[in-house]
């Protein structure tokens, strides 16, 4: 099977490739992990979407966002997920390395943050990000900012 990258601003994003990031951030964030939040907050319009998708199935996504969205002062990235079928192929090394591509292009002189959840801190600290303060909850789960 063969693996193709999109990454799109909203108002490019067919319907149905709107649909089924919303759909998978859904599934992997609200259902997989039992959190009520709101997931559409108004800054999917401002943002670039990253995905990966097989056929017609989107397998990897993250929401990438332009300076002054998350943080008044750095560009971030948010709702990184892998489809839980793919998972353990490295999909999810993947997906952040094409974030990390993209926004250093896109944004060169922007600094990064993120709202990491906790037991990822491992993961992101071998792309180079740096913790910084204490865990703190987000929609029930620890989180922890970090920096690149």
């Amino acid at each position: 099977m063969t693996q193709h990258w999109h990454c799109k601003p909203y108002n490019e994003l067919s319907l149905d490739e709107l649909y089924g990031c919303l759909q998978i951030r859904s599934e992997v964030f609200v259902v997989g992990q039992t959190c009520v939040y709101q997931d559409m907050d108004d800054r999917d319009q401002q943002a670039w979407h990253l995905f990966g998708m097989i056929d017609d199935k989107i397998i990897a996504y993250a929401r990438l966002l332009p300076p002054g969205i998350a943080y008044p002062d750095a560009i971030s990235m948010g709702r990184v997920l892998t489809h839980p079928d793919f998972r353990g192929q490295g999909l999810g090394k993947s997906l952040t390395a094409k974030a990390l591509e993209f926004l250093a292009e896109t944004f060169p002189k922007a600094h990064l943050k993120i709202s990491a959840q906790a037991y990822l801190q491992k993961f992101y600290e071998g792309f180079g990000f740096v913790a910084q303060g204490d865990l703190y909850d987000e929609d029930g789960i620890p989180h922890i900012l970090m920096v690149k």
